[in-house]
């Protein structure tokens, strides 16, 4: 059946194939079909260009589409890998990162080490010492979204 379906076909299939996954790409990107897309495409040119001179049956071009497959992962990664990107903002996703050293006031007097503070129109959780509410504290650090405070 699956022979019958791979003859009938032939070589363009791959093509198809390859052209699908580069639409994938385009609808669901994060560079993940691209790469197969690539092989897919590789298979189907072999295979129109010397398929007959070289005896590819569609078991031969299955194999070579996953041995292209992982090639072009390899290869993939290592040119998306090469192109690291210095930001002029290093901790603009990083919410908590950016309110270390600011001054804020608790909202909520810490108790046990924890309480709250108003940073904006959010109220935070904040560990630290023991503080009334109303009292200055410095950000120092967070720890799993939990800010860390110490007295000004």
């Amino acid at each position: 059946m699956l022979e019958r379906l791979f003859a009938e076909l032939g070589p363009w299939n791959w093509v198809v194939l390859g052209l699908v996954l580069m639409i994938f790409e385009v609808a669901a990107p994060g560079i993940f079909f691209l790469w197969f897309g690539i092989a897919a495409l590789i298979v189907g040119t072999v295979a129109i260009l010397f398929g007959e001179a070289l005896g590819l049956g569609w078991q031969l071009q299955v194999i070579l589409f996953l041995i292209l497959s992982v090639i072009s992962v390899f290869i993939g990664r290592r040119l998306i890998g090469a192109t690291d990107v210095v930001s002029d903002e290093p901790l603009l996703n990083m919410r908590g990162e950016q309110l270390i050293g600011q001054v804020v006031t608790l909202e909520e007097a810490t108790v046990n080490g924890r309480g709250r503070a108003r940073i904006g129109d959010s109220l935070w959780r904040v560990t630290g010492p023991d503080l009334a509410a109303g009292t200055p504290v410095r950000i120092t650090g967070i720890d799993h979204g939990t800010l860390v405070v110490e007295p000004v």
